[in-house]
């Protein structure tokens, strides 16, 4: 992280009452020092924060009621048989409640108008004791605006809503099933080391379809379990009225997607991954929501001020969607609760928090380039309303579950965004290392291979935050789109589709491709971060980029799947890179370099293309160069005996070369090298990533 531009620190007055009030500051200012003259601003954040929880507590009986806003809003039956209903449309001037059970009379079923823009209704048994509203209704909820308008609309609170025929809009389902999922598995710890498995399980087939959850959890889960991933972030969960959004266009908060199937196969889902030892987060999108008003929450009760701002504050320009309004009461409810929702209700084991750095500043991080100066992270183009929601969202997440993940997507470098909140930080696990993808492709679009530059390498994977975690990848969801290309698309394109059998002898481009291709991932994985994300088949080269059914190309299925067939084809050379990612994964398990220290990096050769690194015990070594190999090259080391080979991307099973044995020997020395106090000379082909191990040391 590039040091701050210089500013006049605080006033020592001013530093001293800021420590005060916020408990851990102290440790937070001695990691970084750079922080100081901002040490007013993290006490504001924290103050603001703790005032929120404070309010909570005084007037909604804790954080932990407040969250439960989905057991009285929304449609509920309740133990006479009736059906109790509560609303917050502020803007409205009538609501009612209509759908099958009463002949979709609108104005039958008036609710009550309470205080603070709430809304409730109850409406008695039936006198025979049978259910009013059955499991699989349809509903909607009438709103009479302020102008007189009469609107059909879903709850916010619906939990399942689909799409019938070839209807345009969403249908409200009431979903109360007699004999709803029972989960069978508890969850799994958290894990050490975090390898997630980013999956969607739409695409999730090789035909030319929208796969189910059934498909997902039985066909795709024993994968990711063979492939050593101990993690599955799902995409595209929370329900989208457009597909071709990837999931990021939310209508239905609370309904998991009905495209997939029900909710009690999603949960089946789960609770199958939790059996196999396998953590599940879901990618939670809260940084904005579709601007559907017929089957989303936009304009709910006839303004555009009831969930968002109102006016241009309220519009995100570049993803023609609604911003929430963090501030307000009701809203702070509807996200803590839907936070608290998809973790008590479908056993989720955490979230990826999509779009943090649009939440993060007014500005949303449009047209601004983030150098690292320190001023960019502070004053009047934060929006606090916003940070103090993701400091509540995560104290909620870790106080309900406190083995839960919770992982940030900010492309800014937000200081303390993952540090705890008692310190002034936001209270994130994990942040994802976004500009790892972009070097490598920059490095793949850019510069001929003998013109890579190691140090800068070396500098994009280990510029991390000192103690704030982060989640390496070389490529993810983003680089597969339509208009992008996959890292195995870089470097291998067109030859992909006519020279990847094992029977025909290896070209220049395709020898390449999949040499860098385990390289750039067993590099990313190892010195990166410390967790590991892959978007599902580019662990094998998926060969083509993603692309949902739309107008542009007439709602083809074609490249919206994933052709995990090619990986079990014996005859094609996709099984090399499959089988290497999961050797990668399952040594990862065993020596834990994702939770060890950072390494420690001995040497960034730029006329040799080396990199050498220490990393939980174990000496990893890369030559970049495409052609020049070297026998008896001195790497250092800081211990002392005999190594051997664990891995190596050369290995015949990884499409490799085999030029190296896994029976040799390798003996450090007592010879100082690169500031190590040992070193021992390998043999490093060319275009070769390659681990070794103490045997003399306990595993």
């Amino acid at each position: 992280m590039a040091a701050p531009a210089a500013r006049a620190d605080c006033s020592e007055e001013a530093l001293a009452a800021a420590l005060a009030d916020v408990p851990e500051l102290a440790r937070l200012l001695e990691i970084d020092p750079y922080l100081k003259p901002f040490a007013p601003d993290f006490q504001r954040r924290y103050k603001r924060f703790n005032e929120t929880l404070n309010n909570i507590g005084e007037n909604e009986g804790g954080i932990d009621k407040f969250s439960r806003g989905y057991e009285s809003f929304g449609v509920h039956r309740c133990a006479d048989g009736g059906l109790y209903c509560k609303e917050w449309a502020p803007g409205a001037e009538g609501v009612f409640l209509t759908g099958d059970f009463n002949d979709w009379n609108p104005f039958s079923y008036p609710y009550k108008k309470l205080d603070y823009g709430k809304w409730e209704l109850y409406i008695p048994p039936k006198q025979n004791k049978s259910l009013l509203v059955p499991h699989g209704s349809k509903l909607k909820v009438v709103i009479r605006s302020k102008s007189g308008e009469i609107l059909y609309r879903i709850s916010p609170w619906a939990k399942y809503v689909t799409r019938e025929g070839d209807n345009v809009n969403y249908d409200w389902i009431h979903w109360d099933p007699e004999h709803p999922y029972k989960f069978k598995h508890s969850k799994p710890k958290k894990p050490r080391g975090l390898r997630i498995y980013e999956s969607h399980v739409g695409i999730s087939s090789y035909e030319g379809k929208i796969a189910s959850y059934k498909h997902f959890t039985c066909n795709v889960l024993p994968r990711i379990k063979d492939l050593g991933y101990n993690c599955i972030q799902l995409m595209a969960i929370m329900e989208h009225a457009y597909y071709a959004s990837f999931g990021y266009q939310i209508t239905s908060f609370f309904a998991a997607s009905s495209r997939y199937g029900t909710p009690e196969e999603l949960k089946e889902l789960i609770d199958t991954a939790h059996s196999m030892g396998i953590t599940v987060l879901l990618d939670v999108v809260h940084s904005h929501a579709s601007k559907n008003s017929e089957d989303g929450l936009n304009m709910f009760d006839g303004t555009d001020s009831c969930y968002f701002h109102s006016g241009p504050r309220g519009n995100h320009d570049l993803w023609d969607s609604r911003l929430f309004a963090y501030s307000s009461w009701e809203v702070l409810r509807f996200l803590l609760s839907n936070i608290r929702w998809w973790l008590e209700e479908y056993y989720f084991d955490g979230f990826r928090f999509d779009g943090v750095t649009s939440m993060l500043y007014h500005h949303h991080g449009m047209g601004e380039g983030f150098s690292g100066d320190y001023h960019e992270y502070f004053g009047l183009q934060v929006d606090e309303d916003a940070l103090v929601y993701l400091m509540l969202a995560n104290h909620l997440v870790h106080t309900l579950y406190p083995d839960s993940i919770t992982v940030a997507e900010d492309v800014s470098g937000m200081p303390a965004l993952c540090s705890p909140i008692s310190q002034g930080g936001v209270g994130f696990d994990y942040r994802l290392a976004m500009a790892i993808p972009d070097k490598w492709i920059q490095l793949l679009k850019e510069f001929k291979d003998e013109d890579w530059n190691m140090g800068n390498i070396v500098y994009t994977l280990t510029n991390r935050r000192y103690l704030e975690k982060c989640i390496a990848y070389a490529e993810s969801h983003d680089q597969a789109l339509v208009g992008d290309k996959t890292l195995a698309f870089w470097l291998m394109d067109a030859e992909m589709y006519t020279n990847m059998s094992v029977l025909t002898p290896f070209t220049p481009v395709i020898d390449r491709g999949i040499q860098l291709h385990k390289m750039i991932r067993l590099i990313t994985h190892a010195l990166g971060g410390e967790g590991y994300l892959n978007f599902m088949g580019n662990e094998f080269g998926h060969p083509e980029w993603l692309d949902f059914p739309r107008k542009g190309n007439n709602e083809s299925y074609h490249y919206a799947r994933r052709q995990f067939h090619l990986t079990d084809d014996d005859l094609l050379r996709y099984k090399f890179l499959n089988n290497f990612d999961r050797d990668m994964n399952k040594l990862e398990e065993r020596c834990g370099w994702l939770s060890a220290p950072q390494a420690y990096v001995s040497e960034k050769h730029e006329g040799n293309k080396i990199i050498a690194f220490e990393r939980a015990g174990l000496l990893f070594i890369f030559n970049f160069h495409p052609s020049k190999s070297y026998t008896d090259y001195r790497v250092g080391t800081t211990l002392p005996g005999k190594f051997r080979i664990v891995l190596d991307t050369d290995a015949a099973e990884y499409g490799g070369h085999q030029r190296l044995d896994h029976n040799t020997d390798f003996f450090s020395e007592d010879f100082k090298h690169n500031e190590r106090p040992f070193s021992l000379l390998v043999y490093i082909p060319s275009r070769v990533g390659l681990i070794l191990q103490n045997v003399d040391m306990p595993n």
